[in-house]
């Protein structure tokens, strides 16, 4: 299923795919995030044998009415501070989707499936 977005010149199509792209790329470009929690372990597994890079792993996009809803799944750094983490995904898949998408998200709900501790 697709967000349509209705223009003067026509209607834009946004695949739930796409949108799942950004939201990882967006969640994963905060401090703290180390990666994102996998979803789908067989699909998730064939991408890595493939060696391709997959933002969208541990995203779910859910149609709502007048926009999206958004669960993020991610692992992170051991010595973060949790809440603040979720906080600032929260805010930036916000705001990415609005500004490069044009898309509403109604609510961006965040699950921390795992802490990592970082060897030095």
């Amino acid at each position: 299923m697709a967000v349509k977005i209705k223009t003067q010149f026509g209607t834009i199509d946004i695949d739930n795919d796409v949108i799942a792209t950004v939201v990882g790329g967006a969640a994963t470009d905060n401090y703290g995030v180390v990666g994102m929690a996998s979803r789908n372990q067989i699909r998730d597994n064939l991408n890595e044998i493939l060696r391709r890079e997959n933002y969208a792993r541990g995203v779910v996009v859910r149609q709502e009415d007048n926009g999206v809803a958004i669960e993020v799944n991610i692992i992170v750094s051991y010595g973060t501070k949790i809440s603040e983490v979720s906080r600032n995904v929260q805010a930036k898949v916000k705001y990415n989707l609005q500004n490069m998408l044009g898309v509403a998200a109604n609510s961006v709900n965040v699950i921390v499936q795992g802490v990592r501790v970082m060897n030095d």
